[in-house]
């Protein structure tokens, strides 16, 4: 029985991957709200203004989501608060969000991450899979999935912003300490079009879970 967290840039195959998992464990899987989240498209349009509230609307929900996940043995979340601080200073030094509102932010984060052991089941997740893939394969799955805020073609800067958000993924991942983690190659292992692949995946989660158990 394990909580496990996903993490991986835009179009990684978080939400896939964590169909996989709750279907092969018996689990719950836990979303992003995305579909239902009104600030996002506003933050596409004007990221200097929305950016920093773009962040509280999905801080907010992070902590709610993993505070419930947590609460049982045995849930997926296909995005968690630890990746929250790596979105939000990206957009703070691109020159979207003023050093009150980083300061705001950090303030409100630090002072969650200090209560989420209070409000939950567990202390951290049992496991973290970091899905790390090309920058190339993350603009075809942005394309594919046919968001039209999140298109090039909307808005042709984004692309330094995906570039970057993909690079400073393995930093995130070198340095996070809050639990056991494994890297899946989603450029080798393509589990959202393969079902082969899909199996593979899980299989190296089986063992690495296996293995933290004992």
């Amino acid at each position: 029985m394990s909580v496990i967290v996903l993490a991986g840039t835009i179009g990684a195959g978080k939400s896939s991957l964590t169909a996989l998992l709750a279907n092969h464990l018996g689990s719950q899987a836990f979303y992003e709200s995305v579909e239902e989240n009104e600030v996002l498209p506003l933050f596409y349009q004007d990221p200097e203004q929305y950016a920093f509230l773009l962040q509280i609307y999905f801080l907010n929900k992070r902590f709610a989501k993993i505070k419930k996940a947590m609460q049982e043995d045995n849930n997926v979340l296909d995005r968690s608060i630890y990746e929250d601080s790596l979105l939000f200073h990206l957009n703070a030094d691109l020159g979207r969000a003023n050093d009150i509102e980083v300061r705001v932010y950090d303030e409100l984060l630090n002072n969650m991450m200090e209560e989420l052991p209070h409000a939950a089941h567990k202390k951290h997740p049992d496991l973290l899979v970091h899905i790390k893939v090309s920058f190339t394969t993350m603009l075809k799955r942005i394309q594919k999935r046919g968001r039209p805020y999140e298109q090039l073609d909307y808005d042709p800067t984004l692309y330094e912003y995906y570039q970057e958000l993909n690079k400073r993924y393995d930093t995130w991942f070198a340095n996070y300490n809050h639990s056991p983690k494994i890297q899946i190659d989603g450029d080798r292992s393509n589990f959202v079009e393969s079902p082969q692949a899909a199996q593979e995946v899980l299989a190296i989660i089986d063992k690495k879970l296996k293995e933290i158990r004992h």
